[in-house]
């Protein structure tokens, strides 16, 4: 067992606690969206949390653990769904939500700490004429680091794909367990070792990230009295490169009763399209709706809903905040992560809503990856047990659908499809020789290595 009151002492002026109920508070994320990891996770936390409030607090942080031998989880907003701040060997939580600063903006390019929110630094771009590219539905709560190291998909994807696009992530500062820990500047490619990788590469301190102009987007809800109507308009959407757009999002008519402040304007049987559309394109928008048959039954102004806490801007009905809008009222289900294939995507979403109908709320969102355009889905799945979700899993890969399992907390066996590449591996060796960041959490690393003969 580690000294902890030692490690406490080595880290006076730090702001830390270990606490028991503040400890608990601070080890979990929404890992419970998924039964097998509530069952695996729960109970499940570290021996002190730490919040350094700068680069220089950090490495202070990083020298005492590693000196200790202490394991060291690194924690953002918490907003991610697979356990990913979740310490499996106690240890240290360093929690970022201290280092919150926008650093500047030089060419369309946005340098902020770790641990700034991502509605913070939208905001702060907006009143300087840009915006972010892309942002998670949780993004009044989720911050920039946790968004590379944990998520990199979800509102924008329909335009830019997500941060495992080259360009969409411009560089990194991490701070390292090296003898002894240092900071690294990663520009470009030299980043994806810590692009989606949880934490298990290092503790990323400053993040750069490319721009798009401001937009003052409206949020546009259609109905239509079939999904797959709904279905085949949103993917005409997102083909139509007049239309600038910034989300697409379908729904199978069992979940807009699920989302307050909308259900009462969807008509009951109806499904529901969600999009963010541009002033510029609201003209064609409306007459893409009206040739597929559709009817517009609400529109907002986005900024002004996400800016009102009292307001629900669209995108918090989608991604997978249109889980959690589940769960809210009916803790029976869970959902899956999955990606469409590029040609003949809508027989593939008929073909599984057919198979599943009674089990899969059919939930999807139009997305890029590689420069082709698809639909990801987070469908909301109706709960039996692990064998029967694994059958359900399989049926989807039968039908061409790749799946990036959520109900695993490694990374390699929850990336499917959204792998980042990269010598992540590699770099892991080199950064954390003694595997101390998030340890249990890169399975590549864990397992023993093996002679190539």
């Amino acid at each position: 067992m580690p000294d902890i009151a030692a490690l406490s002492a080595a880290l006076a002026g730090i702001e830390q606690s270990d606490d028991a109920a503040l400890l608990r508070q601070k080890s979990r994320d929404f890992y419970w969206y998924s039964p097998v990891l509530k069952a695996q996770l729960d109970g499940k936390r570290a021996d002190l949390w730490v919040r350094p409030a700068n680069e220089a607090e950090v490495l202070r942080v990083l020298v005492a653990a590693r000196s200790a031998g202490v394991p060291v989880t690194v924690r953002g907003g918490a907003t991610g769904n697979y356990g990913q701040c979740v310490p499996l060997n106690g240890g240290i939580v360093l929690d970022t939500t201290a280092m919150t600063a926008p650093i500047g903006i030089t060419d369309g390019v946005l340098e902020a700490e770790a641990g700034a929110r991502m509605i913070d630094l939208d905001l702060w771009a907006r009143d300087r004429g840009w915006e972010l590219r892309l942002w998670p539905s949780t993004k009044r709560t989720a911050t920039i680091a946790g968004f590379v190291a944990g998520g990199g998909a979800g509102v924008g994807g329909i335009a830019h794909g997500t941060m495992r696009e080259r360009g969409n992530l411009n560089g990194v500062r991490v701070a390292t367990l090296q003898d002894p820990p240092a900071l690294l500047d990663l520009d470009g490619d030299a980043a994806a070792p810590v692009n989606r990788t949880y934490g298990t590469t290092g503790v990323i301190t400053r993040v750069r990230i490319p721009l798009v102009p401001a937009q003052a987007w409206r949020d546009m809800a259609v109905t239509f009295a079939d999904f797959s109507d709904a279905a085949r308009f949103a993917l005409a959407l997102a083909f139509a490169d007049g239309i600038q757009k910034k989300m697409a999002g379908v729904f199978d008519a069992r979940l807009p009763p699920f989302f307050r402040g909308l259900a009462d304007a969807v008509p009951e049987g109806n499904a529901l399209v969600l999009a963010m559309i541009a002033p510029s394109g609201l003209v064609a928008f409306r007459d893409l709706v009206r040739e597929h048959g559709g009817t517009i039954v609400a529109d907002q102004d986005t900024v002004a809903a996400e800016r009102d806490p009292d307001a629900t801007p669209f995108y918090e009905y989608c991604w997978n905040h249109t889980t959690l809008q589940v769960l809210k009222r009916d803790r029976g289900v869970t959902y899956l992560q999955c990606r469409f294939p590029f040609e003949d995507t809508l027989r593939a979403v008929e073909a599984v809503r057919a198979k599943f109908h009674d089990e899969v709320w059919m939930h999807t969102e139009c997305v890029r990856f590689g420069g082709r355009t698809t639909m990801t889905a987070l469908p909301v799945i109706r709960w039996t047990d692990e064998a029967r979700l694994n059958a359900i899993m399989a049926g989807f890969e039968a039908e061409g659908i790749g799946i990036a399992n959520p109900h695993v907390f490694t990374i390699e066996g929850g990336s499917g499809y959204r792998r980042v590449p990269g010598d992540q591996l590699g770099f892991k060796r080199r950064v954390d020789p003694l595997g101390l960041f998030n340890p249990g959490k890169m399975a590549s690393f864990d397992a023993p290595e093996t002679d190539a003969a």
